[in-house]
């Protein structure tokens, strides 16, 4: 084997999880699960109106409660200092306001005091019997419609315009004028989040459920004014995330300094209610599209216009459109992103933000665009797709999004599907066929990462990602094993502390792409350095050129004769060899995205008013494949994810006074086992993208998702006559005005 990556050893293949038999014995520690010697807990009193002011803490009852040790509150807080919030700086927070700043109230469920105890039960128990007194603000803003009337929009980032969209609209010789809704979206992973903080004089540990221990690190070190290399920051593992975790909130601030008053470690888990409120969502979205096609059916305008809610402490752009500039081939085209405040918390990520509600709207715009100009809706799109970035005028590095569309219709069965709507049928049940394209930005980031090859045999490996169960530490095993030869039992993987060399955070679909260049350059140095020490006076191969030696199998040759690593460092007294190294981000020479493409069946049975999806078959391209088994894992749980964005997902707030009235998982409804199709059929086209990596691999993580909602939603329109454009499709919306076509 070569010190390239060739893909004929585990790169490619599917191994298990080499962190699963800690995490199904329960051996793997999460946030929650370290406990420091004499800690305390804390509880939050969140708030109980939406906007406002507090005006009083009746704090008696609470204080006399046993075990209580302290309770923090805006009179009753330490200065600190605001994070710059700058991804580039390293100190990115979503919610910018600290905790008890001040008196103002911006959300339901904020936090308004902070209770510390010796016990978790007597933190709560004294929490509950806080009293809090407010001046409520009539003006409460629930909801979208809401904050557009009162103060209109904001304009937002990520906006695009080429040609003449408006001009070629009108004329055209189809057009279509449709406007399409998302609620809000809960990110609902089932570890909450948690935060165990200690301190030893100026210097923080806190262990974390974080996306990025990075940033958090960079972020406490900006608020409580201590050098970066005063903070440590650990999340080794953690319960998913799906962005909520990516960045710091309130209540990792307030635990810290919660600890450093009483000179204890302290612990606090946020409760499921204030998940909903506190720690981020995925905003609700309003969106208009515009499309406009010549008598052939081709693309002559396209406009995707959004408005998206976000907090009063904060700006956060969902940017919808952010697929709409490359997806198809349009000269004239408009891309505008616009927000509204409403009293609720500042929103986040939620796996593929922007793309997951853009392509709900786009791909069910590109269905009716295609039925109103008489086309087959997968006619239309193969006929539309983009053959290179008309909005960056760059060539795509890798597409091949024809291929994985015809793949997915063949295995599908789509030309078997009669476009009449309501024909198809099963006995009671009418069947729909839906179809939608799927796409996400491929990005790597700068990152470094150290590999050690040690002298019991073994090779250690660190670096400060995380793995959020995706897979991470087994395919960073796979690519050391890939140059070493080493099997994976002899490969330790260490991630997610800020004491290792510094990662990206695991988000947007690039943990993969930015990781795995820099653990190969790292193991390469280390091999390097062993091959300097086989070729010194003291070594194995002296009056040999260290480049003419091979490393397989962790043996170093030279013209037949072979010695192992593990003897070249014994024979000289040696511990390990080590590389540490550093890697760039991506280039700008190409367009790097993922493609595919979402076949959907749903059967709908008008009688008992009963809607399922029966079949997915989802062809994704993604570069290389790296795990075959973690990478379909990773699409099969975004298909769910995006049949939960279809059919069940919407936080609920009371219009009066933003109240979130589901904020629990009883009422907050997420796909369970059941509600799975009994087939689902993932391609993995596994074409390698050299120009993006030496890997040839993009992320894998968020594309799944994107456009799967759009097709059930055209599937449901094609059993049932009904366009569906506000999320979710409850069955209650197809039992309302139901067409002719029902009793057909």
């Amino acid at each position: 084997m070569s010190d390239s990556i060739i893909g004929a050893g585990p790169i490619g293949s599917g191994p298990k999880r080499i962190d699963g038999q800690r995490k199904v014995t329960g051996a793997a520690p999460y946030a929650a699960d370290h406990h420091p010697d004499n800690m305390a807990y804390g509880y939050g009193v969140f708030s109980t109106i939406a906007r406002g002011t507090v005006t009083g803490l009746d704090l008696d009852a609470a204080r006399q409660s046993p075990g209580v040790i302290d309770i923090f509150h805006h009179d009753h807080f330490p200065e600190l200092h605001r994070s710059p919030s700058s991804m580039a700086q390293g100190n990115k927070v979503e919610e910018t306001r600290l905790p008890f700043e001040d008196n103002q109230v911006h959300y339901e469920g904020q936090f308004v005091a902070l209770v510390v105890a010796d016990t978790f039960e007597n933190a709560r128990a004294a929490a509950r019997k806080v009293g809090v007194s407010y001046q409520r603000d009539d003006n409460t803003i629930a909801n979208l419609d809401q904050g557009v009337k009162a103060h209109g929009t904001q304009k937002g980032q990520g906006n695009h315009e080429r040609g003449d969209a408006a001009g070629n609209f009108d004329g055209a010789a189809h057009s279509i004028d449709v406007t399409y809704t998302t609620p809000v979206e809960t990110h609902n992973p089932m570890e909450m989040h948690a935060s165990t903080a200690s301190w030893e004089g100026d210097r923080l540990t806190i262990f974390e459920s974080s996306q990025g221990v990075v940033q958090q690190r960079g972020a406490l070190s900006k608020i409580f004014g201590i050098p970066q290399e005063h903070v440590r920051v650990e999340s080794p593992f953690i319960g998913s995330g799906f962005g909520s975790k990516l960045w710091m909130w309130p209540h990792a601030v307030a635990v810290s300094a919660a600890a450093r008053e009483i000179s204890r470690p302290v612990q606090l888990v946020v409760p499921r209610p204030q998940m909903f409120t506190t720690t981020g969502h995925r905003p609700e979205t309003r969106q208009r599209l515009r499309l406009a096609t010549d008598e052939r059916g081709r693309l002559v305008s396209l406009r995707h216009e959004s408005i998206n809610t976000t907090s009063f402490t904060d700006q956060y752009v969902e940017t919808c459109g952010s697929v709409t500039k490359s997806l198809y081939s349009c000269p004239n085209l408009l891309v505008s992103h616009e927000t509204t405040q409403v009293n609720r918390g500042t929103p986040t990520s939620m796996r593929a933000p922007g793309a997951a509600p853009g392509l709900f709207a786009l791909e069910s715009a590109i269905d009716e665009m295609a039925l109103a100009a008489g086309v087959d809706p997968l006619e239309f799109r193969l006929n539309n797709y983009a053959t290179r970035d008309e909005s960056q005028d760059l060539d795509f590095s890798s597409n091949h999004i024809r291929e994985a569309t015809e793949k997915a219709a063949e295995k599908f069965g789509w030309q078997d599907r009669n476009p009449e709507v309501g024909s198809m049928r099963d006995g009671h049940e009418i069947i729909g066929y839906g179809m939608a394209a799927c796409n996400w930005e491929a990005i790597k980031r700068e990152c470094e990462a150290r590999v050690s090859l040690r002298a019991d045999g073994t090779a250690y490996v660190t670096c400060a990602t995380q793995d959020i169960g995706t897979g991470t530490y087994t395919i960073i095993a796979q690519t050391v094993s890939e140059l070493t030869g080493l099997p994976l039992e002899k490969i330790t993987v260490r991630l997610g502390d800020t004491s290792y060399p510094k990662g990206p955070i695991s988000g947007g679909s690039w943990t993969t792409a930015t990781t795995l260049p820099a653990i190969a350059a790292a193991t390469r140095e280390a091999i390097k350095e062993l091959k300097g020490y086989a070729t010194s006076d003291k070594g194995d191969f002296t009056d040999v050129d260290s480049d003419s030696l091979t490393f397989e199998n962790g043996q170093l040759t030279h013209d037949g004769q072979s010695v192992g690593y593990v003897d070249v460092l014994k024979g000289q007294k040696l511990a390990s060899a080590d590389g540490h190294a550093h890697t760039q981000g991506a280039d700008d020479k190409y367009s790097y995205r993922s493609f595919g493409a979402h076949f959907v069946e749903v059967r709908w049975d008008p009688g008992i008013s009963n809607l399922r999806v029966s079949r997915v078959v989802s062809a994704i391209d993604v570069g290389r494949v790296i795990n075959s088994m973690t990478a379909r894992n990773q699409v099969e749980g975004a298909i769910v994810m995006g049949l939960g964005m279809a059919h069940f997902e919407a936080t609920e707030y009371d219009a009066r006074n933003g109240r979130p009235v589901n904020n629990n998982y009883a009422e907050y409804v997420v796909p369970v086992h059941a509600d799975q199709p009994p087939e689902v059929d993932v391609i993995l086209l596994d074409y390698p993208d050299l120009a993006f990596n030496e890997f040839g691999a993009r992320g894998i993580g968020e594309i799944g998702i994107t456009g799967m909602a759009a097709a059930v939603a055209n599937a449901v329109h094609h059993a049932t006559g009904k366009r569906i454009r506000d999320l979710p499709i409850f069955k209650e919306k197809l039992m309302e005005n139901v067409p002719d076509v029902q009793s057909a």
